[in-house]
């Protein structure tokens, strides 16, 4: 069996150099300013996407990519790699539709062919680069030679061992976009109140904790990891921002105070997430180094 071709889209923000070292195909998904359309990643950085967000005074839309524009990504692979399977790996159903679109593309590019594809497709039951890492494993496997079945088994064990934590600057965003009511928010904002968020095993955002200011949230965050990981010391960690790096480089610091840190990824949250958290975003990926990542 030919070595396995990774997909996944741009909101796992794993970072182009990595992308591109091992093979990994992304599909990017799309966003508007009023009537100003961009790709993510492709006609919009990061780096714009938050400038521009800044000083936007409505909410950007973000859609997925469409079935048919999946078919055709699976259609191109299939006829440049004869043989090999797919494995298509994306942001978490309970967030997006963007798993489902997958599924129907592989469900059409099957009846086309009248036969089973060797397309995989498989929920992260996550975002950002808490599914990142299990596609950045997946392609490090694929590349060993790994069976499918493997590689997908390795995937789900990540999902269940990846700890995740973030925190948002402003509640302005989740506000906009219809997570919390406006007097949360205001009253949040006044009272400098930091929400403390994770994603569940079904794999929909929900509030861990909260603390007063920066410092405290910073703090409260390294205790929940501490008690997720106990005695494991050896971890592999993601340090993820939209505008933050001073945020991102404390986390940092006060992680290799508390844990042995082994791979170390330094991402941005893209456009698509980033819509709905705002700037100040600062979310943190750890998982046993043991397996993964190396």
């Amino acid at each position: 069996m030919r070595q396995a071709v990774i997909v996944a889209d741009s909101t796992a923000d794993i970072p182009q150099s990595i992308a591109s070292e091992l093979g990994i195909h992304i599909v990017p998904m799309r966003l508007a300013f009023g009537d100003q359309s961009f790709v993510e990643g492709v006609d919009i950085t990061a780096e714009e996407f938050y400038a521009k967000l800044t000083k936007s005074r409505e909410l950007p839309t973000t859609s997925q990519t469409s079935p048919s524009q999946y078919a055709e990504v699976y259609r191109g692979l299939l006829d440049a790699h004869p043989g090999a399977p797919i494995i298509s790996i994306h942001i978490s159903s309970g967030m997006s539709g963007t798993y489902q679109s997958a599924r129907l593309a592989k469900e059409m590019i099957e009846e086309e062919l009248g036969q089973e594809s060797g397309i995989t497709v498989i929920d992260s039951l996550c975002a950002s680069y808490g599914f990142g890492l299990q596609v950045v494993h997946a392609a490090r496997l694929a590349g060993q030679g790994a069976t499918v079945e493997r590689i997908r088994e390795e995937v789900e064990r990540l999902g269940r061992e990846r700890r995740l934590y973030f925190l948002v600057d402003t509640l302005e965003y989740l506000q906009k976009g219809g997570r919390i009511g406006k007097a949360a928010a205001i009253l949040g904002n006044l009272l400098n109140i930091k929400p403390i968020l994770s994603v569940d095993r079904e794999g929909v955002i929900y509030a861990v904790d909260k603390a007063r200011g920066r410092k405290k949230a910073l703090s409260r965050v390294i205790e929940l990891f501490v008690n997720d990981f106990g005695e494991s010391k050896d971890l592999n960690v993601a340090v993820c921002d939209g505008v933050n790096p001073e945020g991102a480089a404390e986390m940092l610091s006060l992680l290799s105070q508390h844990f042995t840190l082994h791979e170390v990824v330094r991402t941005s949250i893209g456009a698509v997430v980033g819509t709905h958290v705002g700037p100040g975003i600062l979310a943190v990926f750890m998982w046993p180094a043991s397996g993964a990542g190396e």
